[in-house]
């Protein structure tokens, strides 16, 4: 049992809430432990769910009388529910919390998103301040899905949530024919998180458009299977690309679609999910805090690069390195030079106390988390 930090019933207390997370990141765990007393409608039920299909009234009949938060499991099987949901909401002040392992047909059918009448927040897998007995390589390598960290065979875990979610319901939300160019390019994916996309190339590669290239990537996002890294251009003395990045949402289920093998400490691969990691950290504080600032990273023409830029304002590279040295710092060197960072920090997975070297402040990656979840960085 882990304590997660999106602190949902704190939320419900201002207005209801869609709940957002990819499959087994924890909802309804999460859901059990906080909202103990909530009456649930599970779309999984097959008889609720073929009640509700037939007559969307019947919701009304399921909470009558019942004055509890209601929540409603796998929101995106019945998209036209959410007109009685509004209903609900707008004539009897009921909240309700609607969850979901996708937005796909939300967001992109005619569904009532409930006109600003529901927040949305999201739930992502473990992160560093939820899990007592922290182990930086058993996280890089498994990752943070709660039965799969835990798990004694993760790598059987990872295999069968692969196949079975992945591969299967994500290509169903494809809405293509070409089920094995989506199948191939969630393992070309796998192998290119963190990297730049040159979408021509990579849809060559698959013998598909780019726009097509493009919608897969847009199905990952509205799945909450993967996200982007926009670069950051604000820039003046150094011209900065404009590529995205792209980053799946797991580091077990990233190393299992790369198809790599057990990731060890100092070797590049360590160093690529341990870039990883902190950014998914930061992307899970962003979020449960409810902070608005947009994550990008900086690459400038000439080759100076900074590994994540917050809110424009906090310039911060990741090394994976026992020792920070001035080769370490060259990128956060360049950037400075634009004087429109509030902070730079380079963070690493040595021992050494924090210090600072012109201005740029060296810190191991348990003093930046402490800082990151204490709220004291942002």
């Amino acid at each position: 049992m882990y304590k997660r930090r999106l602190n949902i019933s704190e939320l419900l207390e201002k207005r209801s809430f869609f709940l957002f997370g990819a499959r087994a990141t924890g909802k309804t765990t999460l859901i059990q432990t906080s909202l103990p007393q909530a009456l649930v409608i599970d779309l999984l039920d097959t008889r609720t769910y073929k009640a509700l299909l037939q007559d969307a009234g019947v919701l009304a009949d399921l909470i009558r009388g019942n004055q509890k938060i209601v929540v409603i499991d796998e929101i995106q099987k019945l998209p036209n529910l959410l007109d009685e949901v509004h209903r609900l909401i707008q004539k009897e002040k009921r909240t309700f919390l609607l969850t979901g392992s996708s937005a796909r047909k939300l967001k992109h059918g005619s569904a009532n998103l409930l006109a600003g009448r529901a927040r949305e927040a999201r739930l992502f897998p473990l992160t560093w301040p939820e899990i007592n007995a922290f182990d930086l390589v058993r996280l890089l390598n498994h990752g943070g899905l709660p039965e799969i960290y835990d798990s004694s065979e993760p790598d059987e875990d990872l295999e069968a949530y692969v196949d079975t979610y992945l591969k299967e319901e994500i290509k169903a939300e494809a809405v293509t024919r070409n089920v094995a160019a989506f199948a191939e390019f969630l393992d070309i994916i796998g192998r290119a998180n963190g990297q730049e996309l040159n979408y021509e190339s990579f849809s060559s590669d698959l013998q598909v458009s780019p726009s097509t290239f493009k919608n897969y990537l847009q199905i990952l996002e509205d799945t909450l299977i993967g996200f982007r890294l926009p670069g950051f251009t604000k820039t003046k003395k150094r011209k900065a690309t404009v590529r995205a990045k792209h980053y799946l949402f797991d580091l077990g289920v990233t190393r299992h679609l790369a198809k790599a093998g057990m990731i060890r400490a100092k070797s590049k691969e360590f160093g690529d999910a341990f870039e990883h990691f902190i950014i998914l950290e930061v992307r899970a504080y962003l979020s449960y805090h409810r902070k608005k600032q947009e994550m990008s990273y900086w690459r400038s023409t000439s080759q100076f690069e900074v590994d994540l830029i917050i809110g424009g304002r906090i310039g911060i590279e990741i090394k994976s390195a026992d020792l920070i040295s001035d080769k370490h710092l060259k990128g956060l060197r360049a950037l400075a030079e634009e004087k429109i960072m509030e902070r730079l920090i380079c963070i690493h997975t040595g021992h050494l106390a924090s210090r600072s070297a012109d201005g740029i402040e060296i810190l191991p990656f348990q003093d930046f988390l402490t800082q990151l979840w204490a709220g004291d960085m942002l």
